[in-house]
């Protein structure tokens, strides 16, 4: 398994070989498909709150006779069937947060990785040393690479500070260090550019 391997001048200087151990996995889509729901679960808030009949503020009067009405029988005007009424089994506030194993995580990672591989859409870069914070020189590496409208995740080898502060207002553009990024980071982008000292960081993470 080899990528493209080029210079911040967008110029393509050679291939680079990707550890098979990572990049030319067997994917199994439903590994990675748990592994993403267990990342959106974990972000969900889960501060929703809706009343019950008993929380509704309001006269508890009960809203007609019991008998000889010819209408059902109700207490009070706080019954779900009726509007400003309480709801049946209220939504309350709760964890939504999960784990799985940790095996399963880095599995889901190199599936995810392997897909973008076997799809020519890994670009390695010899580094991204960035000496000032300049989005326009993000941006045009971007459009001489025809990347400009896609989804693009950068992936430096450590926390690169010019990078992040050069990338963060482009659209659709990502900046996450090897050690950080995951499973969803990698599925949400079209591309990945990875830094070369990026890749002997996986390794360590991912364990080969």
């Amino acid at each position: 398994m080899k990528a493209p391997l080029y210079n911040l001048n967008a110029e393509n200087i050679g291939e680079i070989q990707l550890p098979e151990e990572i990049f030319n996995v067997k994917i199994k889509p439903h590994v990675i498909w748990e592994v993403i729901k267990m990342y959106q679960a974990n972000r969900r808030q889960g501060t929703h709150s809706a009343k019950n009949r008993s929380e509704v503020k309001g006269s508890r009067r009960k809203i007609w006779a019991q008998k000889h009405t010819g209408r059902a029988r109700h207490g009070d005007r706080y019954a779900p069937i009726f509007v400003g009424g309480g709801q049946a089994h209220a939504i309350k506030p709760r964890d939504y947060s999960y784990e799985v194993p940790k095996k399963v995580l880095k599995l889901a990672l190199k599936m995810a990785l392997s897909d973008r591989a076997k799809e020519n859409k890994i670009i390695v870069f010899e580094n991204f040393l960035i000496d000032t914070i300049k989005t326009k020189r993000i941006y045009e590496l971007l459009k001489k690479l025809n990347l400009e409208d896609k989804k693009v995740l950068f992936v430096p080898g450590g926390y690169n500070k010019n990078l992040y502060l050069s990338a963060r207002n482009i659209e659709k553009v990502e900046v996450k260090p090897a050690l950080f990024f995951n499973t969803l980071d990698v599925i949400s982008s079209e591309y990945v550019l990875l830094e070369k000292s990026s890749i002997d960081k996986l390794f360590e993470r991912l364990g080969g």
